[in-house]
């Protein structure tokens, strides 16, 4: 059988246009201030946390979502070669950010309602593990909100050091006192091109994150700590205060095409919806779990019809080849969610035919 070339994409980013950067642009022009904390990360980072509700000092931009986390893990200051409890369920980049901290990954299986770590069941898990635990890493679920609040509990009550990673969150995210990554590739609901946020209310780690992002420099121009560049210049600032221009109607336009997505799918039978999708909480990727079909041969039927799927977190971290080898507990939520999570055409511009064709394609799947 010849498969199509799909005729409804993935993703489509859209970023800011090059007339909505030029005013931004003649201002650097003007300023002649490219890099280290110019006027325009300072302006960018103002208004970033004013969405999302922090002051300016809970808030750290930085180049990528990977070396975000991995400055979140070296500011705890955890012993090389300590655990960091995590799960497979995940982008390779957060295994990545792990071992590039100095410590190894520990596979822990998610929860089968949220798909996320649970804090209590994290807890359980401690007594068996073999070796110095020096952080939890809890993932947020494709962009679902993570409980802040039960993982601040978690730190307190065991004294574990904790990293969020929500790299596809960022509308209707919260935040505590345990880092929160939030990526802003271009391929996420708040897109600069490469970059992430940093957000934590303690302020304390707040700023040695930041040192850490600059070499290390903290009030003077001397490592005071092992850092490294990670920040951003202020070309990424300028495609950021462009975004921020039209996020009301990235944002209003995301919200739309979830609600047609679940309007679509609402009586469809044999599949679920991602957890925690909500307008409130918007996402740039659409992922559906099969109830009793295979998603490789569900994803053959689409694929076949011109309509692009993909497995965004493959199998699971732990099937990858860098991670083989990395100690793990039983997985067998997450080996049933990489069996049946499918991702599926979704993009802030997509039109009420291509959801319907995707909703009629998914039903010929389902049916076969």
């Amino acid at each position: 059988m010849t498969v199509a070339r799909p005729n409804i994409p993935l993703m489509r980013p859209l970023l800011p246009t090059a007339e909505a950067l030029l005013p931004y642009l003649r201002e650097i022009d003007d300023a002649r201030w490219y890099s280290n904390f110019g006027p325009m990360v300072d302006r960018f980072e103002y208004r970033l946390a004013s969405v999302l509700g922090l002051d300016i000092e809970n808030l750290v931009c930085v180049a990528s979502g990977t070396i975000g986390l991995t400055t979140c893990l070296r500011a705890l200051d955890a012993p090389v070669g300590s655990y960091c409890l995590m799960p497979s369920w995940t982008f390779t980049a957060s295994a990545l950010a792990v071992k590039w901290s100095g410590m190894e990954p520990y596979f822990l299986d998610v929860d089968e309602a949220s798909w996320m770590l649970n804090p209590d069941h994290v807890a359980q898990s401690i007594p068996e593990i073999d070796r110095e635990i020096g952080a939890v890493m809890p993932v947020s679920a494709f962009g679902a909100p993570v409980g802040v609040e039960a993982w601040d509990k978690f730190r307190k009550d065991t004294g574990i050091p904790v990293v969020i990673d929500a790299a596809a969150g960022f509308d209707g995210a919260a935040f505590g006192a345990a880092p929160a990554m939030i990526s802003l590739h271009a391929t996420k609901v708040f897109g600069v091109g490469e970059g992430a946020l940093i957000a934590c209310r303690d302020l304390a780690l707040a700023g040695r994150i930041r040192a850490l992002s600059n070499f290390g420099f903290a009030g003077k121009r001397e490592s005071e700590l092992v850092g490294i560049n990670a920040k951003i210049s202020e070309y990424t600032a300028a495609v950021g205060m462009a975004a921020l221009d039209r996020w009301p109607k990235t944002r209003a336009a995301f919200g739309v095409a979830t609600e047609r997505y679940q309007d679509a799918f609402a009586d469809v039978q044999g599949i679920a919806l991602a957890p925690g999708l909500a307008r409130t909480n918007l996402r740039s990727t659409f992922n559906v779990r099969l109830v009793n079909s295979p998603a490789t041969e569900f994803m053959a039927v689409l694929e076949a019809e011109g309509i692009a799927t993909r497995q965004w977190w493959g199998l699971g971290c732990h099937r990858m080849p860098a991670f083989r080898e990395t100690k793990r507990m039983p997985l067998p939520v997450t080996e049933a969610l990489a069996a049946s999570v499918v991702g599926l055409p979704f993009s802030q511009d997509m039109h009420t035919e291509q959801f319907l064709a995707v909703r009629e394609a998914s039903l010929r799947a389902l049916n076969r």
